[in-house]
């Protein structure tokens, strides 16, 4: 299928875009070829295979979620520049 001028002078349009003549030509030439592989799809045989988000299993690596043993005040403060009564200091907004 391909795109007319006027097809990505409306899409530009929708998007707001300014287009200069060259970058209309660019477009209209690479959206022409965008289509023509993807039409390519639609000419396999697909009978049969399920519909996937993501063409590999992938599995979430996670740590295992053990409590333990936080900071102290006095070591969370520790490099604090300005600390004020054991929290952060900082500037009023």
């Amino acid at each position: 299928m391909a795109i007319t001028r006027e097809d990505v002078l409306h899409v530009a349009r929708l998007a707001r875009l300014e287009l200069s003549d060259a970058e209309v030509e660019r477009m209209q030439e690479q959206l022409s070829a965008i289509l023509e592989a993807v039409g390519k799809v639609a000419e396999l045989d697909l009978e049969g295979v399920e519909p996937t988000a993501h063409p590999l299993d992938l599995v979430n690596v996670l740590a295992e979620d053990v409590p333990r043993p936080s900071l102290t005040r006095e070591d969370a403060l520790a490099n604090a520049p300005d600390p004020e009564d054991g929290f952060f200091g900082v500037p009023a907004v």
